[in-house]
């Protein structure tokens, strides 16, 4: 009996080990918790397109849009393990919808897979050039000589949170306008009926070239190529620490031999130079990193958030 179980384990292993040394042998579904249109789609594309060209299988973008693309992370938490369906986790899922609901629908941090970093979205605070101004200094200056006179918009929670650490490390005061993404955002900006946000969206960018908007600082720790003279945030003296960010996660409990081929295919498609290019394009600077990264990267942004929405004093849903 002993000698049987121990045939049966090396079968089973060995079928295990070829089924990794297969993989992929079929399709897999890239998910994407936001519609086509924005940046995540786009970004999930381009990324996608160089899998598949890498691994031999189509790698289908799949969008399963709601609740700021909680409901995809959900969904995926109850997906099989095999490696035939990853998930495009920014932020929004990964730390913004557990910091802000009293009871969240999965913990990021042990419900999922880390697979990798791919990037960091390009981030400009804009103002309108009728606040006085040119730099952020003087952008603050102004705020803090005039509390409350200033307002500023968000279109999605990581904007609100930008928006908290910046007036918390600056010592201003401004009035909060929400909107229902960053889209609405910018006619108003442009119009001066808002005073500043802080957008990813690469449309602001032609309006600071035509004079029509003020580009005052960008959260990347580099500055970006697309407008080079702009400082980060850290030369700016903004104070703020909240980044936008996404990675590729599978369901819990993947094979690691899926996950570090997934992980090795990732990396190096973000260093071929036309996939950074096109990156480029949607606002988002390429960055890969190692499954261990992305976890630690995921678990310092949800403490950082949880610490800023009690510091705000911030409804939680």
């Amino acid at each position: 009996m002993r000698k049987l179980s121990h045939t049966l384990c090396a079968l089973l292993l060995f079928a295990s080990t070829a089924a990794f040394s297969q993989y992929p042998a079929k399709p897999i579904r890239f998910i994407v918790g936001f519609p086509p249109g924005g940046s995540a789609d786009p970004t999930a594309r381009i990324i996608g397109a160089a899998l598949s060209e890498q691994l031999g299988q189509p790698v289908v973008v799949e969008n399963r849009p709601g609740a700021d693309s909680a409901l995809a992370a959900e969904q995926t938490t109850r997906m099989a393990p095999d490696g035939y369906s990853i998930f495009y986790g920014s932020n929004s899922a990964m730390t913004a919808a557990v910091a802000l609901r009293k009871s969240p629908p999965y913990d990021p941090l042990k419900d999922f897979t880390p697979v990798s970093m791919v990037g960091r979205a390009t981030v400009f605070l804009y103002s309108h050039p009728s606040v006085p101004g040119t730099t952020l200094k003087e952008f603050v200056d102004y705020a803090r000589a005039n509390p409350n006179k200033l307002n500023y918009a968000t279109g999605n929670p990581l904007a609100i949170l930008y928006n908290v650490q910046l007036m918390s490390a600056t010592g201003i005061a401004m009035v909060h306008v929400p909107y229902k993404g960053e889209g609405p955002v910018l006619p108003d900006l442009l119009t001066g009926r808002v005073h500043s946000s802080f957008l990813s969206t690469g449309s602001a960018i032609g309006h600071v070239k035509e004079g029509k908007l003020r580009a005052l600082a960008v959260l990347l720790d580099q500055r970006s190529a697309l407008l080079p003279d702009v400082p980060t945030i850290d030369e700016a003296g903004g104070g703020v620490t909240v980044r936008h960010w996404a990675g590729v996660f599978g369901p819990p409990k993947m094979a690691r031999e899926v996950v570090v081929r997934l992980n090795k295919e990732i990396n190096a498609a973000l260093k071929k130079p036309e996939v950074i290019e096109q990156l480029q394009r949607y606002g988002y600077a390429a960055e890969g990193s190692t499954p261990e990264r992305l976890l630690e990267i995921n678990r310092d942004d949800l403490a950082l958030w949880r610490r800023l929405i009690a510091e705000a004093k911030l409804p939680l849903e």
